[in-house]
C-alpha cells in the first residue's frame, strides 16, 4: 500500500497538508505532540478535524487510519519560549522567541520511529522557508539532511514531503481550494487553530484567532491576499 505519515497538529498548514496526503496516498496515518505548548487548544481541534475532514470528501475516511499522540512535554523544559511559557512574543537577536529550538527535528525521529512500525516510507510535514519566522528546522536544507540521516538511521528509505516548502500564505490557501474547492476553505477557516495564543472567542473571515500575534497577522494577511487574487 501507498502510505504516508502526516505530523498534524490542527493548524491550517498541517490539515492542509493533511488533504494534500489524502489526495496522494491510499493509507494516511496521523501523528500529534504534546510538548507543553499554551496553544493547546489545537490539540482539541485537531479531533474534532480527523472526525469530521471525510465531510469533504467521503473517500477520505477509508483512508484516513491511526492517530498517534506523543507527549514530549520535556521541549518545554529545556528552553524558555513564548510558545511553552507566559511571556509576551518578542524578537530576539535571531529570531522570535515562538521559536522552540529542535522542536522539528524531535517530531520527526519521534515520527519516523512510528512510520518504522506500520512501514511507511513516506512522512508529510508543514513546514516552509516563506514564513516570517525563518526558523532554521523549518529549512529546506535542513528536512534534506534529517531525511538522509533518517533513512541511514533506520536502514530503511524515509521521504519527507514538504508540500508547502517554497510558498507563501496566500499560496497555501490556493493549494486548499485546488485540492477540495471551497468546501476545504471554509474547513479551513472554521475548524483549524493557528493563533498561538489559544484564542478562539472570535471567527474572523480566516479562522478564529487573536488577531495579534505572528500567527494570526500571517494568516490574516495570506487570506487578504487570496481574496484579492480571486476577485480580480
Amino acid at each position: 500500500m501507498n502510505k504516508a505519515l502526516v505530523l498534524f497538529s490542527g493548524g491550517q498548514d498541517s490539515t492542509t497538508c493533511l488533504m494534500w496526503a489524502l489526495e496522494k496516498f491510499d493509507e494516511v496515518y496521523t501523528v500529534g505532540f504534546e510538548y507543553g505548548q499554551k496553544h493547546s487548544v489545537e490539540m482539541e481541534c485537531r479531533q474534532k478535524i480527523l472526525q469530521s475532514i471525510e465531510s469533504i470528501k467521503p473517500n477520505w475516511k477509508k483512508k484516513l487510519k491511526f492517530d498517534h499522540v506523543c507527549n514530549l512535554d520535556f521541549l518545554s523544559s529545556i528552553n524558555v519560549t513564548s510558545l511553552t511559557h507566559d511571556v509576551d512574543i518578542e524578537q530576539t537577536a535571531t529570531y522570535p522567541n515562538t521559536f522552540v529550538p529542535g522542536r522539528n527535528l524531535i517530531f520527526l525521529n519521534v515520527a519516523s520511529m512510528i512510520a518504522y512500525k506500520y512501514e511507511i516510507e513516506h512522512l508529510v510535514i508543514g513546514v516552509c522557508e516563506t514564513d516570517f519566522s525563518g526558523y532554521p528546522d523549518c529549512r529546506d536544507n535542513t528536512i534534506k539532511a534529517l531525511q538522509v540521516a533518517l533513512s541511514l538511521g533506520f536502514d530503511k528509505k524515509m521521504i519527507i514531503h514538504t508540500p508547502l516548502m517554497w510558498i507563501n500564505k496566500c499560496e497555501t490557501w490556493s493549494l486548499t481550494q485546488s485540492i477540495a474547492g471551497q468546501q476545504a476553505i471554509d474547513f479551513i477557516i472554521g475548524e483549524t487553530h493557528t493563533c498561538y495564543n489559544g484564542d478562539r472567542a472570535l471567527l474572523h473571515p480566516w479562522g478564529y484567532g487573536c488577531s495579534k500575534c505572528p500567527a494570526c497577522e500571517l494568516r490574516q494577511q495570506g487570506f487578504e491576499a487570496f481574496c484579492t487574487l480571486h476577485t480580480r
